[in-house]
């Protein structure tokens, strides 16, 4: 009997596996553009937590910015630092609503223009002036030695700000001898519903959270700020040094985090879609890959890839299952697994050994395989790995095992 047209002569192949972010929570702290780059990582397989930072000062609104424009159309200007290209835009925009369009332009078109990166550089352009010098990096602080090489003693300089007064940009300038003239555009302040900053920060500390991403210093800064004035900083920062990645969309960004000892990784251009493929290549490559009673076994955020099944965890469960998997092989004692269980489910949180013996029991029916997690009487449990199939491993346990 011939086979149908389309199967006809082709091997079927091996099924598809799981997206690359199938397993783990990404936290999403941006404002702007927060739905772009959830649906990015959502297509991916994360699950998205999404909770604002930060809330946008609407422009046309914004005394700060309408009374530093008053100050740059007061004198000349010698320099024009445009940091960011949505910046420059609403500030020529919010310029043109208060009467003050034409004049501004006139007075930055006398002056020199350094355009920080390509976006600034198109801002620019599209408002009819022509940049004098853009770094190829995209940074501020090449930026700032350029005109420092130039000498600006005497000079007075525009620096559009992108959401925080930028100390370390101004502070040398000013130090040199110049006259700097803030914009502060687009300002962001805290959001008024703290409420999903708050539960993400919750989540993190009970290690519910895989990544957290930031597109903007001050999302960053403020999760840290929050942190503190609710009495979790000290521990935010413990747990995101040690179990999350910090994933800045540029070295701007990471800045507070960095300064607050959290280590960051971004992309090499600071893009949304670049952000999301350095989640993309970054959490997968910290998965625990094991060979566990004859199985291929990948520990991924908050399921397991389990001979390319995914099969998700609960939070309880997954605490157990991460001790023993730091320890492939070897018995964990029962009151590490209670701390374990404590240690993530909150400071007040009761645990005894019921507790690990239920949490055994769910994490069992989960993987759907009993023998991947081995009791050992009066001593503990361990996860079933291969003689080596970790690093250390020297055989099974002296007692008995279930």
């Amino acid at each position: 009997m011939t086979a149908p047209p389309h199967t006809a002569g082709v091997t079927p192949g091996p099924p598809p596996g799981p997206p690359p972010l199938a397993g783990y929570t990404v936290g999403v702290t941006a404002s702007r553009r927060a739905d772009e780059l959830s649906a990015l990582l959502e297509r991916r397989g994360a699950t998205v937590l999404h909770a604002p930072a930060i809330r946008i000062v609407p422009l046309a609104d914004d005394a700060e910015l309408l009374a530093a424009t008053r100050r740059v159309l007061s004198e000349p200007v010698d320099a024009v630092v445009v940091s960011t290209g949505i910046g420059f835009r609403g500030w020529a925009e919010a310029a043109e609503g208060w009467g003050m369009g034409s004049a501004l332009l006139r007075r930055l078109a006398s002056a020199d223009v350094l355009a920080r990166g390509p976006k600034a550089r198109g801002a620019v352009r599209a408002a009819g002036l022509v940049e004098t010098w853009s770094p190829d990096s995209e940074s501020c602080a090449e930026v700032l030695r350029h005109l420092l090489d130039q000498g600006v003693a005497g000079r007075r300089i525009v620096v559009q700000q992108h959401g925080e007064p930028l100390t370390d940009f101004v502070g040398p300038l000013r130090a040199a001898g110049a006259t700097v003239v803030e914009v502060p555009v687009y300002r962001w302040i805290a959001p008024e519903d703290t409420a999903p900053l708050d539960r993400l920060i919750d989540a993190v500390l009970v290690g519910q959270i895989d990544a957290v991403t930031f597109t903007s210093a001050p999302a960053a800064a403020n999760l840290l700020r929050r942190a503190e004035r609710t009495g979790r900083g000290d521990r935010l920062r413990v747990a995101m040094r040690a179990n999350v990645v910090a994933a800045c969309v540029g070295a701007i960004t990471a800045e507070p985090l960095e300064r607050a000892g959290v280590p960051t990784v971004r992309p090499e251009r600071a893009r949304i879609g670049a952000l999301a493929r350095q989640v993309v290549e970054v959490l997968p490559a910290r998965a625990v890959r094991l060979r566990v009673a004859g199985r291929d076994f990948e520990l991924r955020g908050h399921a397991v890839l389990l001979d390319g099944e995914l099969r998700a965890v609960a939070p309880a469960p997954m605490s157990v299952l991460r001790v023993l998997a730091a320890r492939p092989g070897h018995v964990v004692p029962r009151a590490e697994l209670v701390a374990a269980l404590r240690d993530n489910s909150g400071r007040d949180a009761v645990a005894d050994e019921h507790a690990v013996e239920t949490a055994v029991g769910r994490l069992r029916s989960a993987l759907g395989d009993p023998r991947l997690v081995r009791t050992v009487v009066k001593r503990g449990y361990r996860l079933a790995v291969e003689t080596g199939g970790a690093r250390g491993w020297s055989g099974p346990p002296r007692g008995h095992e279930r």
